[in-house]
């Protein structure tokens, strides 16, 4: 009776940790996440110049998610904000993405023309208008936490 405890148990461990490994890989996208230490968002805003036009990681907090494809997302922390632009459309996040996220891309900033904006009200759940200036990241990477 014991090893077909054990069998038991082992098959139920397995499964766990192939479940846990599919939901983890359903939470990135993009290439690969490159190892090392995400500045916060509202810390690049604070020192833009720092952070201008060089690849990096950033996180932040999801506060909207473009509603017609999932190119894009706005992250925030600590009040400072940045859209997260997905690179070539080359990948789309879940419409209903939420909670901490790190992305790899290239920090700039962006004036916003009355076109743009209009677009990108209206690809926005929440319609608010948009600023004429934004931090923009061009991401090739984004890992949302669970």
């Amino acid at each position: 009776m014991s090893s077909y405890v054990a069998r038991i148990s082992s098959i139920t461990l397995l499964t766990a940790a192939l479940l846990m490994n599919g939901r983890a890989d359903a939470a990135s996208y993009g290439v690969a996440m490159p190892a090392g230490e995400a500045i916060a968002i509202d810390v690049a805003a604070g020192t833009t110049a720092d952070y201008l036009g060089k690849p990096q990681l950033f996180s932040g907090r999801i506060t909207e998610v473009c509603q017609a494809e999932g190119c894009w997302l706005v992250i925030e922390n600590n009040g400072e904000s940045a859209r997260v632009m997905v690179k070539d459309h080359a990948f789309a996040v879940p419409k209903d993405a939420k909670g901490e996220v790190v992305v790899y891309g290239v920090l700039s900033e962006k004036s916003i023309d009355e076109k743009t904006a209009t677009h990108l009200a209206e690809d926005s759940a929440s319609g608010k208008p948009v600023a004429s200036r934004e931090l923009r990241i061009t991401a090739t990477a984004v890992r949302i936490a669970e």
